[in-house]
């Protein structure tokens, strides 16, 4: 199954983002991609944090979401929204939450990011928590393909990379393909992201696809981007470094029980 990392360098405005976005996953469809997994923050990376409360949105209902499901209807394709926000509560915070739609235009799976970022070295300050509500569950779905095979997916997003007992229990229900989403610093994501995306790939001999923003954005900040596909072996199969771009690879069936026929580590597991 051909598969798509969408890599954006997302701006301020919703309607700009979205065109981009758009442009992306219509270039993924024509390439022969099933499956498009589009960024963290694909639709907004504002002047500052709070400005994602301006554009939140129910869950089920929002120009958001009517993207996506109309995207993934017209194209033919399993969209991810790599992530968007979506309402809690009263409104005053959101979840960061990745939505999965069918060729049918139907929302199938939800996962809101239980782990929420927080980083300081002097310079640079993140602290997701003053806007953002952690989820509480992983969340896996099945994905068939257009040739009848069914693929396991589990659904994560950036600093979740940093927590490995979340895949892990991806790979204890059977998840053949692990997606994520993110937004890395440039900081974190050079000294960091391919080490963390080969190693989850590695321990639960699944492929990783990780779409990223990647770029200088309209605010100021420097995202690390190297959207790629990873192997069950960790060999990176596809990847581009800064940029827009529609990074396109291949799952192959054949490889993946190889690599578990011959390294049966997921059948030693003591925990």
């Amino acid at each position: 199954m051909k598969l798509a990392a969408l890599q954006m360098v997302s701006g301020m405005r919703l309607e700009d983002n979205l065109a981009a976005a758009r442009g992306l996953l219509e270039e993924a469809a024509r390439a022969g991609a099933e499956l498009a997994v589009l960024p963290e923050y694909f639709c907004l990376l504002g002047a500052r944090d709070t400005d994602k409360l301006a554009i939140q949105e129910p869950f089920g209902a929002g120009p958001i979401q009517d993207f996506l499901a109309g995207a993934a209807r017209e194209l033919g394709l399993w969209i991810v929204g790599g992530t968007l926000p979506v309402t809690a509560g009263d409104g005053t915070r959101v979840r960061n939450t990745s939505l999965v739609f069918d060729p049918g235009g139907a929302c199938v799976a939800r996962y809101d990011k239980i782990h929420l970022f927080r980083f300081d070295n002097g310079t640079e300050r993140f602290d997701e928590s003053r806007v953002l509500e952690r989820g509480s569950a992983p969340a896996l779905f099945t994905l068939t393909a257009r040739d009848g095979r069914a693929w396991r997916v589990g659904l994560s997003v950036c600093y979740d990379l940093r927590f490995p007992e979340l895949y892990r229990t991806y790979a204890a229900q059977g998840a053949d393909l692990l997606l994520v989403p993110s937004a890395f610093t440039h900081t974190t994501g050079q000294a960091h992201w391919q080490t963390l995306l080969r190693a989850r790939a590695i321990e639960n001999l699944a492929y990783v696809l990780a779409p990223a923003q990647g770029g200088l954005h309209e605010n100021g900040r420097r995202t690390w981007g190297h959207s790629m596909l990873v192997d069950p072996w960790g060999q990176v199969l596809a990847e581009q470094a800064e940029g827009p771009a529609c990074v396109l690879g291949d799952l192959d069936a054949e490889r993946l029980a190889q690599s578990r026929r011959q390294l049966p580590a997921l059948e030693h597991r003591l925990l």
